[in-house]
């Protein structure tokens, strides 16, 4: 007996591996070698495909496609209907699998409804991506970006709540949590 739960709608291909606890839902389709960890929760109408690589506790709301060259580490957070590409410059009558990108979206990192991931970007740590925005290059750790392109709107806790920094330093007003800046780089202390 399986430790993870499918929706009887859903299509899961062989071979595959999914964590103990996760649970995917209605109309689905996890393709072969990929990869998924615990605890997660699939929404409707996601297909995982091949040689994709989801960590732990992942979230990936209804209506998303999370193609090859994708990779999302823990505790990462896809809201509905945001999008990844895996191909700069697709054309239907030319095959380019051979030149998927790998788009990396790291620890307790966020992607808001309907953003959309060009392929070969890094999304850091517990970054926060805005609802609607275009990320077009890496997004560092602790950093949320939005708009048309995503463009820089402030640092964040790994809580997501906004930081000020006052000499290099800040504490999140909510969980109370240390952070320096050194170089532009955002780090706990």
């Amino acid at each position: 007996m399986a430790d993870y739960y499918i929706h009887p709608s859903s299509y899961m291909d062989e071979p595959c591996q999914i964590g103990q606890g996760t649970k995917i839902w209605h109309f689905s389709h996890i393709m072969k070698n990929s990869k998924i960890g615990e605890n997660c929760n699939i929404g409707q109408n996601v297909v995982i495909s091949p040689g994709v690589i989801i960590g732990n506790n992942v979230k990936i709301q209804n209506n998303i496609s999370v193609y090859t060259g994708v990779i999302c580490e823990d505790d990462v957070f896809l809201g509905p209907s945001c999008v990844f590409t895996n191909v700069i410059n697709p054309r239907s009558f030319i095959e380019r699998k051979d030149e998927y990108k790998q788009t990396l979206v790291k620890k307790g990192a966020s992607i808001g409804a309907n953003a959309t991931v060009v392929c070969g970007c890094t999304i850091g740590k517990y970054a926060l991506i805005g609802a609607g925005s275009v990320v077009t290059k890496d997004v560092p750790d602790f950093t949320m970006v939005y708009g048309v392109p995503a463009k820089f709107a402030s640092f964040v806790c790994k809580c997501a709540q906004k930081l000020d920094f006052e000499e290099n330093k800040a504490i999140c007003p909510q969980c109370n949590t240390g952070y320096i800046i050194d170089s532009g780089i955002v780090r706990e202390s």
